[in-house]
């Protein structure tokens, strides 16, 4: 278990592409639809409680926040897709703002994609994987929620997902997770280490 993700603070909010850090160093964004328990991931992963902030109202929070390492490393929190009941003109600008920072930033090294293990591979998330391959960004699956699941159930979703993602193609790779049973830490965090850090994690 590596505790260096619990050094993880909370460095600024952005709400356009103009109120963003500065670029250095290295960045992973994680994105899910709004229900997918992406902020809790964050939290579990951090071994913190209210790192990154979780809402009673999924698909509420419209900002980029962005959570700052050491050595110039950082998680950033995109916006829920999915979203709940808002104008289409809002969603329309959330959507064009996450495309912004995904197309343009150049110290994104990878993209960790939340799931509901119980709703995984769904419209916006195959969007997000075949725009990941066309920019031959690596890509992490978290099947969250695994403790809805028995094992027998929560194992053939896993290899579900996986004889998908060979047909998808890409740099992909997939793991069950529990923010609730702290499942699966150890396994996210090497695959961190290895984009944070590729000279050092073998």
């Amino acid at each position: 278990m590596n505790h260096y993700y619990q050094q993880a603070k909370f460095l600024q909010s952005a709400t356009t592409t103009r109120t963003m850090p500065p670029e250095f160093g290295f960045e992973v964004a994680f994105a899910g639809r709004s229900n997918s328990g992406k902020s809790s991931t964050i939290n579990t992963m951090c071994f913190q409680k209210s790192l990154a902030r979780t809402s009673k109202t999924p698909g509420r929070t419209q900002l980029i926040n962005f959570f700052g390492l050491t050595e110039g490393r950082a998680l950033v929190d995109l916006p829920g897709y999915g979203y709940a009941k808002v104008p289409e003109r809002i969603k329309k600008e959330w959507a064009k703002f996450i495309e912004n920072y995904l197309t343009s930033r150049r110290t994104l090294c990878g993209l960790v994609i939340i799931m509901d293990i119980r709703r995984p591979m769904r419209e916006h998330d195959e969007t997000m994987l075949a725009w990941a391959k066309q920019r031959n960004m690596p890509v992490h699956i978290i099947l969250n929620k695994a403790d809805k699941l028995k094992r027998g159930p929560a194992q053939s979703s896993l290899l579900k997902v996986r004889r998908q993602l060979k047909v998808l193609g890409g740099q992909v790779s997939v793991q069950n997770f529990s923010t609730l049973k702290k499942q699966g830490i150890d396994e996210l965090h090497h695959v961190l280490d290895q984009w944070f850090f590729p000279k050092i994690v073998e």
